[in-house]
């Protein structure tokens, strides 16, 4: 009898085996991806997502606990019934998603009161809070279901099938919550390590749960979000080549990305920081943040070797900025590498295009800016030190990759073909 059955274990082990090696093999894509889009018409400049099915621009956040858009939950959605916009699911307070979404850290926050159930028209729909990427402040959002419409990709063109991924969303009152937003984003799309957050929608075995960014430096032309496995071809360049690597950091209280850093260094001389210094990887922060005690002796060091090129009034909120002009002729302006020497030895490079910031047609300023001397991180990597740079989360062995400057390899993140590959 005993053999019997260890023959049936067999059987059903080798039968799902060759299910697993039949899925892998027919899997027609091997990432999901999404274009980028640059926004300069809000008060910094962001980055958005679009989802097909609505159509609705997402601002892109890594540290975002959960998804939330403008639209309204409704209950028994049908043809012909009014929709002041767009309409979605409603997730009813008595189902244990609600709880859950209550209870766990992700829609916590310590400024915003808890949320009560809400009754209309004899419904019980799941309030909860979420914090607005932009400007801090809570905001009351409805549980609802939804799926987000993502493209496929076999790494050097999209491929025709679309894969939709279910995911609870917030739903928000889109009359109020966008006001500081650029003018066609309506909604926040959580790329973090959160249960809630869209890498963990767009888990489907065997793609690695790997998501990369390539922030666009231009608003004529899109960057790319992938999901998967590689290769990412921008040009004919795979930029998996180009990489580097160094372990992502976790903190308890947040669901976001961190790298640890030893020191910056400027034209072979150190900067030395803290120990156990570590930085936050901001995609809504639009110029990398130091605090007081680490800023001060890193703009020391840059405008001594930058002694040579014109100095020009502080444009804020820079304290450090260059005349780009001489007797009304535009120069490009070209400064040392800062090396950011991260706490295993790897260097992410930040090279001109990244460190320096055109402000106006004759001054450019060095683009990190001073967050205080109490600030809460010591640093904040924000997105001009991203744009084509790209950027691999490994969430599987918690790992982050990065490229330094696509520029100096002849490619940028523009540089990924759109055309359908049938």
């Amino acid at each position: 009898m005993n053999h019997i059955l260890q023959v049936i274990v067999l059987i059903l082990g080798f039968i799902s085996y060759q299910h697993q090696a039949i899925a892998q093999s027919e899997l027609p894509y091997n990432s999901f991806f999404l274009p980028l889009n640059k926004h300069t018409d809000a008060a910094k400049p962001l980055y958005s997502a679009q989802i097909m099915r609505t159509n609705t621009n997402y601002l892109i956040d890594i540290n975002a606990p959960f998804s939330w858009f403008g639209c309204w939950p409704t209950w028994n959605m049908q043809p012909g019934n009014y929709c002041p916009g767009i309409c979605t699911p409603a997730v009813s307070c008595y189902e244990n998603i609600c709880n859950k979404v209550r209870i766990s850290s992700s829609s916590k926050s310590p400024s915003c009161p808890p949320a009560q159930d809400s009754d209309y028209e004899g419904e019980c729909y799941c309030p909860y809070n979420v914090v607005d990427s932009l400007d801090g402040r809570c905001v009351i959002s409805y549980l609802s279901n939804d799926t987000f419409d993502v493209k496929t990709s076999n790494g050097r063109n999209p491929l025709p099938p679309i894969y939709s991924a279910n995911a609870n969303v917030g739903c928000v009152d889109p009359s109020t919550a966008f006001q500081s937003y650029p003018k066609d984003v309506t909604g926040v799309m959580a790329l973090s390590t959160s249960p809630y957050a869209l890498p963990a929608s767009l888990n489907q075995p065997p793609l690695n749960k790997t998501l990369s960014l390539c922030l666009p430096s231009s608003t004529a032309a899109h960057g790319i979000l992938f999901y998967g496995n590689g290769p990412y071809y921008l040009s004919d360049v795979d930029v998996r080549g180009l990489l580097s690597y160094t372990p992502l950091l976790k903190r308890p209280d947040s669901f976001g990305y961190f790298i640890g850093v030893n020191s910056f260094v400027i034209k072979k001389r150190s900067v030395d920081l803290p120990g156990n210094t570590t930085a936050k990887l901001s995609t809504t922060e639009p110029y990398t943040t130091l605090r007081t005690d680490i800023y001060n002796p890193m703009v020391r060091r840059f405008s001594l070797v930058t002694k040579r090129i014109p100095k020009a009034n502080p444009i804020a909120p820079f304290s450090l900025c260059y005349s780009t002009s001489t007797n009304g002729t535009q120069a490009a302006l070209k400064v040392p590498d800062i090396d950011i020497n991260l706490q295993d030895g790897k260097k992410w490079t930040i090279s001109t295009a990244n460190s320096i910031k055109q402000i106006t047609e004759d001054v450019a300023c060095l683009a990190f800016v001073d967050g205080g001397a109490k600030s809460e991180h010591a640093i904040v990597i924000g997105t001009h030190q991203f744009e084509d740079n790209f950027l691999l989360f490994d969430l599987e062995n918690s790992t982050f990759g990065f490229s330094s400057s696509l520029l100096r390899k002849q490619t940028s993140c523009a540089n990924f073909d759109f055309t359908m590959h049938d």
